[in-house]
């Protein structure tokens, strides 16, 4: 039995529901949407130490069984006192009759015109509701000064439950989890957390001029880098990634690494063999193995794509289908794989985050297509940010991928940028 829902509608009833679909110029919102319908996300569920849990994607929502804080208590190192025997015309003159510390609270009772010294965090004494900072006061003896209108009652206290009230939902299923959200799980005491079993992906290269790293190289051959792109790109999500080489191109071959990585992932992702006038063994074995789309989609780069699911029912892999030029893998990735990875790990759906910057020169763009071009993000003279693209801007020029520092995104319709126009950048940081 899979532990997975039940399988989406065939890929034929998403491209109807898709508008504007045509496989052979496929515009890349329209393939995003059409991703978008065919994912689901894994449904197996596993309880994680709260130190484990970082990176992983919540299962069910976190609702609080505790007012956090507990108490009220002081904001600040200074004085616990009445906020109605502040005097707004003169000094306030408090008494001082004890003190209260984290973790060991003052417990006696205090008496008007008095004061408890008090730190950071301890519970405020009983009838107390304002806090005044030590070093906005003066000390005379016993007693303690407090300057004229420098407070309002209630300032300086932290109310109980201001961070989170019992009852109140602390996280919600689908988050993934981030160094604070550990935090906030341990300030709630929770020591295990239900997430999502991580994800499963299957990957490879095909082609037989691909060498891997320690081979030699014959003429026309090259070292494989597209595995070791997409093994980074994985490691970010946090997913278990399977790397199942470099697949030569022949039927018995690729038709035996299909089968391996669908009966062992969730997605199966390849890099080679899906553009027009490569060898079709590829797209054969694809096509005997699944049920797969094969799109020519308006970008660049990364025009060629396969996408689909593989294997035996019901255990079928989503397939991603990459071109084989360096760059173009990774530009699909980012484009279409990794959102997708993450609604199969059960994440919400999130936009990502673009930037504004002023391009530093003049950029040539056809509306109609979606370009990604690789840019060098800084701060201008003026403290605005601008974007220099790193120089050529072709699909096997690894190097400029990794000069960059973002993507340039033009938009579809977009047409030619003018030196010191505003376009869109997919920063690296936090995506890469």
């Amino acid at each position: 039995m899979t532990d997975r829902a039940a399988l989406p509608p065939s890929l034929q009833e998403i491209a109807s529901c898709v508008s504007g679909y045509d496989p052979q110029a496929l515009p890349v919102a329209q393939a995003q949407d059409f991703i978008a319908r065919l994912v689901q996300p894994i449904q197996a569920i596993e309880f994680r130490p709260v130190r484990d849990a970082l990176g992983r994607v919540l299962a069910r929502d976190i609702v609080s069984a505790i007012d956090v804080p507990a108490h009220d208590n002081s904001a600040m190192d200074g004085f616990a006192l009445r906020g109605a025997e502040l005097r707004s015309d003169a000094t306030t003159r408090l008494r001082i009759v004890g003190s209260g510390l984290a973790g060991q609270n003052f417990r006696g009772e205090v008496p008007a015109q008095a004061c408890v010294r008090i730190t950071t965090g301890a519970v405020m004494p009983a009838g107390l509701d304002t806090v005044v900072p030590q070093e906005f006061t003066q000390l005379d003896g016993e007693h303690v000064l407090v300057p004229a209108g420098l407070l309002l009652p209630g300032d300086n206290r932290r109310l109980a439950g201001e961070d989170l009230a019992r009852g109140e939902a602390a996280l919600s299923a689908g988050r993934l989890l981030r160094p604070a959200d550990l935090g906030l799980l341990a300030s709630l005491g929770l020591a295990e957390v239900p997430v999502r079993r991580r994800l499963r992906v299957a990957f490879f290269s095909t082609g037989d001029e691909l060498r891997s790293i320690g081979e030699p190289l014959d003429a026309g051959c090259v070292y494989d880098s597209n595995r070791y792109t997409v093994w980074g790109m994985l490691q970010r999500l946090g997913v278990d990634a399977i790397d199942l080489g470099v697949v030569r191109d022949d039927p018995a071959a690729l038709r035996e690494a299909f089968t391996q990585a669908a009966a062992c992932a969730d997605a199966v992702i390849t890099s080679g063999g899906v553009s027009v006038g490569e060898a079709d063994h590829t797209k054969r074995v694809m096509a005997e193995l699944g049920d797969v789309l094969f799109w020519r989609i308006a970008m660049r780069p990364g025009r060629p794509m396969a996408i689909g699911r593989i294997g035996q029912a019901p255990h079928q892999a989503i397939l991603f289908g990459l071109p084989g030029n360096p760059v173009a893998v990774m530009v699909t990735f980012y484009a279409f794989v990794r959102e997708a990875l993450l609604r199969m790990a059960g994440a919400a759906p999130q936009p990502p985050l673009l930037l504004r910057a002023a391009s530093t020169t003049a950029l040539r763009k056809k509306p109609g297509r979606t370009e990604f071009q690789r840019g060098i993000v800084s701060r201008a003279a003026d403290g605005r940010w601008q974007v220099a693209v790193t120089g050529a801007q072709g699909s096997g020029i690894l190097r400029s991928m990794s000069q960059a520092n973002g993507m340039v995104l033009l938009h579809h319709e977009q047409g030619n940028v003018a030196a010191g126009d505003e376009v869109d950048v997919l920063p690296f940081d936090g995506l890469i």
